[in-house]
């Protein structure tokens, strides 16, 4: 690792970890069904790249999420390494459920800052998604689990455009006093620049609510992920979201393409001597082997300039 001082890395934190979402929110994306034994041992592989985090599986209804109708198989299947957590992502009770019954320790919820986006992606308003996350929050805490929460469209909607950072502040501040341990702030079209991503953390800041309970969750769209992660973690960010060869993007919003890819975010941590972990030729490495499972190029460019 790379020793750097400058005054870009003083503002910075002396370690990051990054939630690994390839698994979940990279193949649910997909138009082919992966099979199960590829979705495990991509886990497993990235799990094996030193990643501390990684979020294995949905249990969504297949009807609208078929990529990942084999969530409790992959986790029957898993070779769960000592260290590791594999948060799954669940929308409702029926979701805890089967959660519980594979044995998991970590949930997800995924809420929306918009009104467009939450009936759109839940079938529900923003009241009602609260109502139908309460009961899930309380038993996944009285069954000892921990729950994330994620909230979306944070930097911009596709059907509203900007979205007002004071009001974000107010929809994430709900998820967090529902028992939420971490909020994840999605931009997730991508629509988000570095100065949106520091003015949004300070909103949340005015709401005392400090960058120790939150994590970023950005979509490279426009080339920003990068860039964003930066401006994150100069407002204190300490927890980063990405993305296995940059594999994703949200099957509920057109626009959303692909998020920022893991190898690319540990390439540039290195560089700045940010401690991560995580093995970025490793990481590069099961990027190429899940896009070749997958059948399409590689998105990541780390990845990329690795293997040529």
């Amino acid at each position: 690792m790379s020793s750097v001082s400058s005054p870009l890395r003083s503002r910075l934190p002396e370690a990051v970890t990054i939630v690994e979402v390839g698994p979940r929110d990279g193949l649910q994306n997909e138009q082919e069904i992966v099979p199960t034994d590829v979705k495990v041992e991509f886990i497993e592989r990235l799990g094996a790249a030193g990643l501390k985090v990684v979020e294995a599986t949905s249990f969504v209804n297949p009807k609208w999420v078929p990529q990942l109708a084999d969530a409790a198989e992959v986790l029957d299947k898993l070779d769960r390494k000592p260290g590791v957590r594999y948060p799954v992502l669940v929308p409702n009770e029926r979701g805890l459920d089967g959660a519980l019954k594979a044995g998991v320790d970590e949930i997800a919820i995924f809420a929306s800052a918009t009104e467009s986006f939450s009936t759109r992606n839940l079938n529900r308003t923003r009241d009602e998604a609260f109502e139908m996350f309460r009961p899930v929050v309380e038993r996944a805490i009285g069954s000892d689990l921990r729950v994330r929460g994620y909230m979306s469209m944070v930097l911009g909607d596709p059907w509203e455009g900007d979205v007002d950072p004071a009001e974000v502040a107010r929809q994430g501040e709900r998820l967090l006093e529902l028992g939420c341990f971490e909020l994840s702030l999605g931009d997730t079209i991508g629509v988000g620049t570095p100065g949106r991503v520091q003015e949004l953390i300070e909103a949340f800041a005015n709401a005392d609510i400090g960058p120790s309970r939150l994590a970023v969750h950005f979509h490279d769209t426009y080339g920003q992920g990068l860039a964003n992660v930066l401006a994150a973690l100069e407002s204190g960010i300490t927890v980063v979201d990405a993305s296995a060869g940059g594999l994703g993007g949200c099957p509920f919003a057109q626009s959303a393409t692909g998020n920022l890819a893991t190898e690319d975010l540990v390439w540039m941590l290195d560089g700045l001597g940010v401690v991560t972990g995580v093995d970025v030729h490793k990481v590069a490495e099961t990027s190429a082997w899940i896009c070749e499972r997958v059948g399409k190029d590689i998105p990541g460019r780390v990845a990329r300039a690795l293997r040529a």
